[in-house]
């Protein structure tokens, strides 16, 4: 195949066209570029079967009639320490005299009140939480916000990325955004990640203020054994031999690879499809979505985040969350980051609630909302100041009484 040629990134030009060589090399790119963000090399059957330019102009359609991620809230920009700007909107609740917070709570708020942060996902942006903020919207403070060099946020000024600076990004946002007043954590992915790191750098933070929190799709750590659906030595190859040279060529040669990722859209939204969503009946307009997420994450920044996910390391962080409502979800068919992974941070949280959504894959949030939804609900309802943060969510009950967790990686 033209792409296991192109992948090496080194000395192929000269023994291939050099437009095809950019072609090759810019789906190759594109290729590990979606496997990195939580896809794999495939091809839906449709795209052998619709003429392109019917594809061509469905999404056309789609682009100009999708709703999602149109909700807008107060812009702000944090600053961090190596002076990256990080932007992120705030959804203020509805004023006293509108009732719709009731469908959460079921009565009236009271002071002071509780601010949701969100933390996406790589190669996504804060957009992708459109369902959860259509349905809490007005009834809870909300923070959304970009993760560095995604979304509208700057590029990231420290060379390098790690789990741990994320971390960091995320106290400046709670800085500037929620400086006060107790906070419930939701990260899906690598924003769950990013939550880990913050309870490993900034534990009284989590002591002082976290009331409750959810992890979305997301893992604890051990990675790089995530084999992403393929056979386990199958993708230990690819990991020594292919994405080497495919990151070193989006890095060193970004705007020949975006060139060849857009050349190849079409085969790079069969991968999303396929890989992202656990269901063949995903709604199209929804897929598109995150297609468009994705492709708006430049090559050279899914390269450089990527080594990172190998680091990843923070089991022990979430002991800090040990005493507090948690929500552990994950979707049946994630091959991203599996629900195994959810497990281990639910055996790490004993009383967490751990959900397995059936049929859903790694965008459960946007695959099947509703689901999300209600069980972000009884978090919320359990932390409401109202019912002085002692209700515990139903899901907590279902988890005990279901006699197989472990007995939990924290001390007490």
């Amino acid at each position: 195949m033209m792409g296991e040629g192109d992948s090496t990134g080194t000395g192929v030009a000269g023994g291939l066209g050099a437009a095809a060589w950019r072609r090759g090399a810019g789906v190759a790119g594109a290729a590990v570029g979606v496997l990195a963000a939580g896809a794999a090399v495939g091809v839906a059957a449709e795209r052998l079967t619709v003429g392109r330019g019917m594809r061509r102009k469905a999404r056309l359609a789609l682009d100009s009639t999708c709703p999602y991620g149109t909700l807008r809230g107060t812009p702000g920009t944090a600053v961090t320490d190596d002076g990256t700007e990080l932007y992120y909107e705030v959804d203020e609740v509805d004023e006293p005299g509108d009732r719709r917070g009731s469908r959460f709570f079921g009565r009236r708020r009271a002071a002071p009140p509780v601010t949701v942060v969100f933390s996406h996902g790589y190669c996504l942006n804060q957009d992708s939480w459109h369902f959860q903020r259509a349905a809490l919207r007005g009834a809870v403070r909300m923070v959304f916000w970009d993760q560095r060099s995604h979304g509208r946020s700057g590029r990231g000024s420290t060379p390098g990325v790690s789990i741990d600076l994320l971390g960091r990004d995320l106290k400046a946002v709670i800085d500037a955004a929620a400086p006060e007043g107790p906070l419930v954590l939701v990260g899906h992915s690598m924003g769950g990640m990013t939550t880990m790191a913050l309870a490993a750098h900034f534990p009284e933070l989590i002591d002082g203020r976290v009331v409750g929190a959810a992890f979305v799709g997301t893992s604890s750590g051990r990675l790089s054994e995530v084999t992403y659906g393929l056979p386990a030595a199958g993708m230990s190859v690819i990991r020594r031999t292919v994405l080497p040279g495919a990151f070193k060529l989006m890095t060193a040669q970004t705007a020949l690879v975006e060139r060849g990722r857009r050349a190849g859209s079409e085969i790079v939204g069969g991968v999303i499809k396929r890989y992202s969503f656990g269901s063949r009946d995903v709604d199209p307009a929804v897929a598109r979505f995150a297609e468009r997420m994705i492709e708006a994450t430049p090559v050279d920044v899914v390269a450089e985040f990527y080594p990172a996910f190998a680091e990843h390391d923070k089991i022990e962080a979430l002991c800090a969350f040990d005493d507090r409502p948690v929500l552990v979800l994950a979707g049946e068919k994630d091959m991203i980051t599996p629900a195994t992974h959810s497990q281990a941070i639910a055996e790490a949280l004993p009383d967490a609630g751990f959900v397995v959504v059936p049929g859903a894959g790694h965008l459960v949030m946007l695959e099947q909302p509703a689901a999300v939804n209600e069980h972000l609900n009884e978090v919320l309802a359990a932390v409401s100041p109202l019912h002085g943060g002692s209700a515990r969510p139903a899901f907590e009950d279902d988890a005990r009484q279901s006699g197989q967790r472990g007995p939990g990686a924290c001390p007490g």
